[in-house]
């Protein structure tokens, strides 16, 4: 009991305040972890095989300044002067031995990348008590063995799992398939067999499973009678025939997760078309739809319903940590969007008194807010409709015979994007800091004209979905936008809000996921932005360049915009330009298309915020230089 007074004493707990129970808990351990963090290193350290030297030279226990382990090599610390472990990269080192289970001792740890070594024998069967909080598990390219544990479906918060390139033997745990948060997992060249699990929340594809024994169940070929998984019945029978106390724990254990599965898979049989939640509204049709714009229709939830063909996932056209948006297709042939709000606990009197604030906000880079209905606990907005759909699956989806856009394009979409992210800072009242940009929030209208998608949005969410909970777990904004300062502040920030923009146009200049880069070696694991910044401390920014845009008269323009990416993305939030200044800078680059005229020029409204001379000249710098 003293030792958890002890803990409750801890600096972070007032913010924990306003969080539930697991993460009270969870940031007990985030602020005592100092000492227990240097222990999990030594007991890395002495655990593993270094052939190399490269944890002999760099992790010098000798030194007892705060922060002193945040500069061992793969080791990078939630701030520079602490000694809490964030994410543990390991990768390439030549490192032999077997799991490091000293990893329970750092109890603040997020990421953990032991790829490309040379480690051996089973994964622990315990690893939800050695990570169970860890968002990102790399153990590829090894030769770790024997069976998947059960376990590891129990690590809920893992965003990423790569299992590939090892030695791993039976079946896949089944369990795996109830993780809600993934977002990558590979299992490819093992020697798995049996069936697949159901995977409830994440597309797996057929390349996941490649070059195993013999894997079954969809996506793959289907299992045979004689390959299917345990039915519930063997489970329990198996569990009253054991002698052992232990061997009956594990028979109950298991016939609880089958029978849970069982139930999930029920569901899902009950509502195969993922609209179950809209088909409890159908009492309350009648509800009308609150409009901003006299110019559309009075409109009710059934014209929602019938619009949307009561919410069917078939109509889903995009999600993300704000909600899920559907496409409506009214009986006058109009199209709308219409997005279903995560669970919000605002009372109604809160929910609209925000989307009046939102409702008068306009910019013609805003996607338009048209009206919102409220029914039961359902939140929904009404969007004007975008028919060219995101900026990532422009950017990164590719299909047979369709070309790569082109650089005016791209420029274009950058310098009007800027303009309403700056508008949004600088000039909207009052201002809104985005806190989730991404590509996936900017969305293209009939003509390609950029749209900002999500804005005002972070304010619905419930505390605990916009501070720790969502950074531990790699939902404050999308993965590889999220910026680094984040790690310590945990407070969203207009210069955090530059970081992810700047994310963003490195997307457009390169080609490149933000946190996959296609064009890097095969070694290197780091997100688009750490390629970017080695890239540049070797003097080889040219190569991050996309390849189908150089030679065609405009490189200098390209290399510029890239420039000014850089310069949005460097890790200290006070180097960053203003949104204001990014905008002008993208502006002056693009003066000869005439993608703007000198009235859209903006002088930010907080003068304070940006030295507006010394942005013109900066800005004709840039100008100059093309």
């Amino acid at each position: 009991m003293a030792f958890f007074v002890k803990m409750m004493l801890g600096r972070h707990v007032l913010k924990i305040l306003v969080g539930n129970c697991l993460w009270l808990l969870l940031s007990c351990s985030l602020s005592y972890g100092t000492e227990t963090d240097i222990a999990c290193l030594k007991s890395i350290k002495a655990s593993l095989e270094d052939p190399f030297n490269y944890l002999k030279s760099s992790w010098d226990f000798n030194n007892h300044t705060e922060g002193y382990i945040c500069k061992f090599s793969g080791v990078d610390c939630w701030h520079p002067d602490e000694n809490r472990v964030l994410n543990l990269r390991l990768s390439d080192m030549g490192l032999k031995g077997r799991f490091p289970t000293g990893l329970m001792n750092c109890t603040s740890i997020t990421g953990v990348d032991l790829s490309n070594n040379d480690l051996s024998g089973p994964i622990p069967d315990n690893i939800s008590h050695i990570i169970g909080f860890v968002t990102s598990l790399d153990l590829s390219s090894n030769n770790f063995s024997g069976e998947i544990p059960q376990e590891l479906g129990n690590c809920s918060y893992l965003n990423v799992i790569r299992l590939d390139h090892n030695q791993l033997t039976g079946q896949i745990p089944l369990q795996l398939g109830l993780l809600d948060r993934l977002k990558t997992f590979s299992v490819t060249n093992n020697l798995l067999s049996g069936p697949v699990p159901n995977f409830l929340h994440y597309n797996v594809t057929a390349e996941n499973y490649a070059n195993n024994l013999g894997l079954c169940g969809k996506p793959l070929e289907a299992c045979t009678g004689t390959s299917k998984g345990p039915s519930t019945g063997v489970i329990v029978g198996a569990a009253i025939g054991g002698v052992t106390v232990a061997a009956i724990a594990v028979g109950i254990g298991s016939v609880f997760y089958y029978l849970k599965v069982s139930k999930m898979k029920k569901k899902k049989d009950e509502d195969p078309e993922g609209n179950k939640w809209a088909k409890s509204l159908k009492g309350i049709k009648g509800i009308k739809v609150s409009m901003f714009e006299k110019s559309i229709s009075k409109m009710k939830l059934s014209d929602l319903m019938k619009a949307t063909n009561s919410f069917n996932k078939d109509n889903i056209i995009g999600s993300g940590r704000t909600g899920t948006m559907y496409k409506a297709v009214l009986e006058d042939g109009t199209f709308l969007m219409v997005k279903r709000l995560q669970d919000s606990q605002h009372s109604a009197k809160e929910f609209v008194s925000e989307m009046s604030t939102l409702g008068s906000v306009k910019h013609p880079n805003l996607v338009p807010l048209l009206g919102f209905c409220m029914a039961n606990k359902e939140r929904l907005l009404v969007y004007r409709y975008m028919p060219n759909g995101t900026l990532h699956d422009n950017l990164h989806t590719v299909d047979e015979g369709k070309k790569p856009m082109e650089w005016p394009l791209r420029l274009k979409i950058g310098i009007r994007a800027a303009r309403g992210f700056a508008w949004l800072h600088h000039n909207c009242n009052p201002r809104i800091i985005h806190r989730n940009i991404s590509s996936k929030c900017i969305l293209l209208d009939a003509d390609f004209e950029p749209k900002i998608s999500d804005f005002g949005l972070a304010r619905l969410m419930n505390p605990v979905d916009t501070h720790l909970s969502t950074f531990v777990n790699g939902e404050f904004g999308d993965l590889g936008y999220v910026a680094p300062e984040y790690t310590k502040t945990l407070v969203a920030t207009p210069k955090g809000d530059v970081y992810s923009f700047g994310t963003v146009l490195l997307e457009l200049v390169t080609g490149e996921r933000p946190t996959h880069v296609a064009k890097a070696p095969e070694s290197f694991k780091g997100s688009l932005v750490e390629w970017i910044m080695q890239l540049s401390g070797n003097s080889q920014l040219q190569d991050a360049l996309d390849r189908s845009l150089i030679g065609k008269g405009v490189d200098n323009e390209i290399f510029q915009f890239l420039k000014i990416a850089c310069t949005c993305v460097v890790p200290n939030p006070k180097e960053r330009p203003t949104m204001f200044e990014v905008y002008q800078l993208l502006r002056a680059i693009g003066e000869k298309y005439n993608f703007t005229t000198e009235d859209e020029i903006m002088m930010p409204s907080d003068n304070g915020d940006t030295d507006f001379m010394e942005e013109l000249i900066v800005a004709q710098e840039v100008r100059g230089g093309n």
